[in-house]
Formats: structure tokens, sequence, C-alpha cells
């Protein structure tokens, strides 16, 4: 029986830093440790087994703080950095023994033949974006990102768009529906982009509006629709909107001049769509029996092998 049409788009970068933490040590042949590899693989193994893709992207942040963002807003991602390049994006604070571990990842994911795909000047949350856009099938984004929530939508064209969020782990995500986001926010997936501005996110260097958390952040959008909305009823001196949050909204004009800008998912970047359908065996056989002995990788391996194996039935 075919399988359903269905988009798996990972978070590449989210996984693997949560593979690294939450992963024992695990020492190559040569001593290197490939504890966030073989995690990485694990996750795959799991998500394919668990919802059957007919088609699978890596999603890789080619720049993960993007210049027009921190351009926008500069405290974006800053606490992140580590240096400024000018020529090139920032170095972002990662663990040297995860630092090692990137370029396998992606060097193994690409010999099994798993679609990998970055944009210049984009994040991967841009690429996820774009990618769950006009899918014209079931998309399941698997991220540890709230902001990514905002491409929620139960009756997309072609099949749900939802989001597997794995803030507790990949072996305990939440599936991420519009009733989801209403029962947990009081707002709808489509206002979540506007709540995220308002609220400000400390780990994205996102200030939000000074005095406005979750709370007050959705009694705003449930009673003005939009951030627009918002904005009006502060200027708007018949309007209902209490003197406290009035002069919040009117104190951070600046800031959400711009920050929706920076909140929001890039939908329509130019992006190879051709590429995308899930392999059901290696396309490169002998290089992932290079690899799996190089980097002691063969329980993963094995398994990824045997769950692909098992989409061909």
């Amino acid at each position: 029986m075919a399988r359903a049409p269905r988009l798996l788009l990972l978070d590449t970068a989210s996984m693997y830093f949560r593979a690294f933490f939450g992963m024992p040590e695990y020492a190559a042949p040569d001593g290197t440790n490939v504890n966030a590899v073989r995690g990485m693989l694990d996750y795959v193994s799991r998500l394919v087994e668990q919802y059957e893709p007919t088609d699978l992207v890596c999603c890789w942040d080619d720049d993960w703080r993007p210049q027009w963002r921190v351009d926008l807003i500069p405290s974006y991602k800053a606490h992140r950095v580590v240096e400024e390049v000018a020529t090139a994006p920032d170095v972002e604070e990662v663990p040297d023994p995860l630092e090692l571990q990137v370029p396998i990842i992606r060097e193994v994911l690409e010999a099994f033949g798993i679609c990998v795909l970055g944009a210049p000047g984009y994040e991967a949350d841009d690429v996820i974006g774009t990618l769950a856009t006009g899918a014209g099938k079931a998309v399941d984004v698997v991220t540890g990102d709230r902001d990514l929530f905002q491409l929620v939508d139960d009756d997309a064209e072609g099949g749900p768009v939802r989001v597997l969020y794995i803030g507790k782990g990949v072996g305990r995500h939440e599936r991420v529906t519009e009733e989801w986001v209403r029962e947990k926010y009081a707002i709808e997936a489509g206002q979540y982009a506007d709540f995220a501005t308002l609220r400000g996110d400390a780990s994205d260097g996102l200030p939000g509006v000074a005095g406005v958390g979750e709370k007050t952040a959705a009694s705003l959008l449930q009673k003005y629709g939009d951030l627009d909305g918002v904005r009006a009823a502060a200027e708007d001196p018949a309007s209902p909107l209490g003197p406290g949050p009035r002069g919040k909204i009117k104190a951070a004009a600046d800031y959400l001049a711009v920050a929706p800008q920076v909140v929001a998912v890039a939908r329509d970047l130019d992006l190879d769509r051709s590429r995308t359908a899930l392999p059901v065996e290696p396309a490169d056989r002998e290089r992932v029996t290079e690899l799996a002995e190089r980097w002691g990788l063969a329980n993963p391996v094995e398994r990824l092998t045997g769950v692909l194996a098992g989409l061909a039935g």
C-alpha cells in the first residue's frame, strides 16, 4: 500500500544540539566524541519509522544570524555570538566537541541521500517556512523552536501543517495543531508571530514589549485581532484599551515597527524542491559504510538503513 504524501522538515541544528547535550559521550575509533552524530541518526530513524514520510529535508542554517535581521534588531541572537565576521556569518557559540561533529552529521546524511538544504543569508527556520508553504501535502515540522508555531495550519491545501515540538525531547515530542496552540496560549496559530513579537523571546534576543507577558499579549490579540489592530487601538484615544497597556504599546513603537519582520519566517525563498524524496536505501552505500567504520556509527547506520528499507515494503 502506497504511503500518503507527507513531508518531514527537520530543524537540524535544534536536533543535533539536543543530541549533543542529551546523549552520553561516545568515542569514535580515533577518540572523537560522536554522540551528536549518533543521536541525530537515531532521531531520524525514530521519526521516519513513526511517521513514514515520503519526503524529508534536513533544513540547515546557512546563516544562523542573518545581517538583515540584526540591522532591524541589533540584539537579535547577540548573546550567542563568539566572534563577529565581516564577510561571513558570525561565529556562534558552539561547544568544541559539537562543532567537530556538525560536518560529520552533514556528510553522513548526504551519503544516505537525505536532502540537506539551506539558503544563503537565511536560517533553517526560513527554509522550513518556505518548504511548508504550498507543499501540497501533509507537513510535519520537527523543532524545539516555538517561533515555528506560526506555521501551524490545519486547513492547508494538500494536507495539514503541524509542528512536532521537541522541547521535552524527540521521544516525548508534542504534536502541535491549531487546537493545541489555542489551548496552550489562548490565541489562534495565525496570531502566533504577533504573540511572540509582543511577548519577546530572551533566547533569541528579542526584547518584546516591556511589561507585556504571555497573558497580556494573548488578551490584546483576542480583543484586537492582530498587531496592527493593537497598535491602532493604542493610538486611538476612543478605544477601550486601558492606560497601562496603551502606554506600553506606544513606548515600544520603534520596536514594534521592525520586530514583525524579524519574527516572521520567510515563506518565499527560491529553493530546489526536486531532491526532497526520502530514499529507501543509501544513495552511496560504500561511503556510508566507510563513514560508519571511521566514526564508530555501525549501530545507528544499520538502524537507519533498516528503517528506510522498511518504507519500500
